[in-house]
């Protein structure tokens, strides 16, 4: 349940059909659903249950905190933490069926003497995004070895990320690619269940690779594209929309100024339309004049776009209680995120989680989520 006139609508069906697509198209065997970041502002448990059903068998995220919370609500599924976690929380991952990364030898020589239960551990190898991971051969294998004193560590996964396979040429991901096999000669990657190279750019651009098993799943499940610089092999669905409703409207005469710093000022008569949304939700102030739907018809924002508010110039079609389509499939994440100069996920992950989310399966609503004012235990 929630009480605000803004709210967010996920169609889960669009990230089934996303992740189905993708699976067949890329061939890996396993494919990880990426949630971290509460899935880039989507919602991890109802994203990670959607993803599950269709084809995704294990999730990812970035921090144990992250996986703990999904745990809660998913007891089956693998969860790998991709970022470090301390040495010391090792045996809270442990106790929760939580895979974790080590990322380097120091990480690796702090936990030899861990005692507790078997913990699923993938190594992270740096193939030229100077991220997390190993840079040479000789760490990889002396990494191997290390984990192979203790029977409680399990050498689960290995794992790199492509810093450009959504760039313009193939030339990165080529030299990255070929990294792989230089950090990875002195060491058998059968040892490993696990073998994950991709990201969703790489998912979509060149499949799978010959020393791969599995792939993971990040912005392209959400329906919005990695990247501009490449043809897509289909067309993805965008899962997010943003909307909010008309909770005042006022009459302007000539000469009214709007919001902070009188940054608009009506030259005529004129209405405009309050809306109940601002950048304390996400909604921040560089979309100031931006333009909005209502009722089929696109109106402008006007003035600063302030904390908890915004204001959109509207005509007489226009009336309180109508609904208001910030974000939407003709309005839509891409078009926000060219507008401000930036990309898809910033645009969905800065949504902050005072605005609920609302998911909806077969045109239908089949639950909501109001993370910021769940009761409290």
């Amino acid at each position: 349940m929630h009480h605000r006139d803004t709210w967010v609508e996920i169609d889960l069906d669009r990230i089934s059909d996303n992740v189905s697509m993708i699976k067949r198209h890329s061939g890996f065997d396993h494919l990880f659903a990426v949630v971290k970041a509460n899935a880039y502002g989507h919602g991890d448990v109802e994203v990670a249950r959607a993803a599950l059903a269709a084809g995704a068998d294990m999730l990812s995220v970035a921090f144990l905190d992250e996986a703990l919370f999904l745990r809660r609500a998913i007891k089956a599924a693998p969860i790998l933490v991709m970022g470090a976690i301390r040495p010391c929380d090792l045996a809270v991952a442990a106790e929760h069926d939580i895979h974790v990364t080590a990322h380097d030898l120091q990480w690796i020589e702090s936990v030899l003497n861990y005692q507790g239960k078997a913990v699923n551990v993938h190594l992270k190898i740096d193939t030229g995004m100077h991220r997390l991971g190993m840079t040479d051969a000789d760490s990889v294998q002396h990494a191997c070895a290390m984990l192979d004193t203790n029977p409680a560590l399990l050498r689960t996964g290995i794992f790199t990320h492509f810093a450009t396979a959504d760039g313009e040429t193939r030339q990165g991901y080529e030299a990255q690619l070929a990294k792989v096999t230089e950090l990875t000669s002195k060491i058998d990657l059968a040892d490993f269940k696990l073998v994950h190279l991709s990201n969703s750019a790489a998912l979509l651009r060149f499949g799978r690779q010959s020393v791969a098993n599995a792939g993971r799943l990040g912005i392209s499940m959400y329906g919005l594209p990695p990247s501009h610089a490449f043809a897509l092999p289909f067309e993805l669905k965008q899962a997010f929309s943003l909307h909010s409703r008309i909770v005042q409207v006022k009459e302007l005469q000539a000469g009214d100024a709007v919001s902070y710093g009188a940054t608009f000022m009506a030259d005529k008569p004129m209405r405009i339309g309050i809306l109940p949304i601002g950048y304390a939700d996400g909604w921040l102030r560089y979309h100031q004049g931006r333009q909005v739907e209502i009722n089929g018809k696109r109106y402008s924002l006007v003035g600063r776009i302030c904390m908890d508010q915004c204001m959109v110039q509207i005509d007489e079609r226009v009336h309180l209680g109508d609904r208001v389509d910030l974000i939407n499939d003709s309005l839509s994440v891409e078009d926000a995120a060219r507008d401000l100069n930036t990309i898809g996920y910033e645009i969905v992950c800065s949504i902050s989680d005072r605005v609920p989310r609302v998911y909806k399966q077969g045109g239908v609503v089949v639950s909501a989520r109001n993370d910021r004012f769940r009761p409290v235990a």
